[in-house]
């Protein structure tokens, strides 16, 4: 696959384009916006932070890594893969943005796919600057920017794919953003996703909302797929990792964690839904 620098940067301040000149990017107010030696931009003002380190803690995003690339999600991977491809021609060149990238996995495993030689310009953003240094540090193909959901420092109408995996949406810059007719695909958690650590941690597992799901203003649904599958975890420490990256931490009692804690082994159902939607050409 033929990785290509991505060149749609917004400045976060003003909007307009940013250009490369060596080591920072610049828009033509003067803002600029340095590269750090890892390879990553910082482009989220203090004025859109929440809290001094928003985001995954350095913890949370090793924790990820390390499962990550033990291959636990590489089914997931690779249906994203397959569906963020499939209708481009042999040789069309792709510009895509993993929004939440986390430590980078998914957009690597993006990079790496070989479906129809096409060229990706690779752009993976997230409001934890150590996620952003982790995938920084694991791949430095892609462009890699600390950033906002909810303020994506990109052009308008530039993007060809959208990521949003395990992630939060902000369905208005997403369609702004993304070209008439581009393509949005995101990741969610299905009913039975983590089921039996979920049992264990949690005294009792609250109902499941109804499924139904009806395409957000200025998208179409094109389709959903289920994938489903059982994964061993064969140590202790995989199951922390596992628990490490998921909001679960946090909100499971003490007592959960503990029970969590003193497991060897665990079988577990994988269970996520892939939707795909189509960016309303008329928006």
């Amino acid at each position: 696959m033929n990785i290509i620098p991505f060149q749609s940067l917004a400045c976060p301040l003003d909007g307009a384009p940013l250009r490369c000149q060596g080591d920072a990017w610049h828009c033509a107010a003067g803002h600029h916006f340095d590269t750090a030696s890892h390879g990553y931009t910082h482009l989220l003002p203090v004025q859109h932070k929440r809290s001094r380190d928003p985001g995954d803690s350095k913890e949370m995003v090793a924790a990820r890594r390390r499962f990550l690339n033990a291959g636990a999600y590489q089914p997931i991977a690779a249906a994203v893969s397959r569906a963020a491809l499939v209708d481009f021609p042999p040789g069309a060149t792709v510009s895509c943005l993993d929004a939440g990238c986390g430590e980078g996995y998914y957009l690597r495993q993006l990079a790496a796919a070989q479906y129809q030689e096409q060229t990706l310009a690779l752009l993976g953003l997230d409001i934890s600057k150590w996620a952003v240094l982790a995938a920084a540090k694991q791949d430095k193909r892609p462009n890699w920017v600390v950033g906002s959901n909810a303020n994506l420092p990109v052009l308008s109408g530039t993007l060809d794919r959208l990521l949003c995996l395990f992630g939060f949406p902000v369905y208005p810059e997403f369609a702004r953003v993304l070209k008439p007719e581009g393509q949005l695909l995101q990741v969610d958690a299905g009913p039975d996703h983590l089921r039996e650590l979920r049992e264990i941690i949690y005294p009792s597992l609250k109902p499941e909302a109804a499924t139904d799901r009806q395409a957000p203003e200025g998208f179409c649904q094109l389709s959903t797929e289920t994938l489903r599958y059982s994964l061993d975890l064969a140590s202790t420490a995989q199951i922390a990792d596992l628990l490490a990256m998921t909001p679960h931490l946090y909100r499971a009692s003490a007592e959960g964690r503990a029970r969590a804690a003193a497991l060897t082994a665990l079988e577990i159902t994988v269970e996520v839904r892939l939707t795909r939607f189509s960016r309303n050409a008329g928006r």
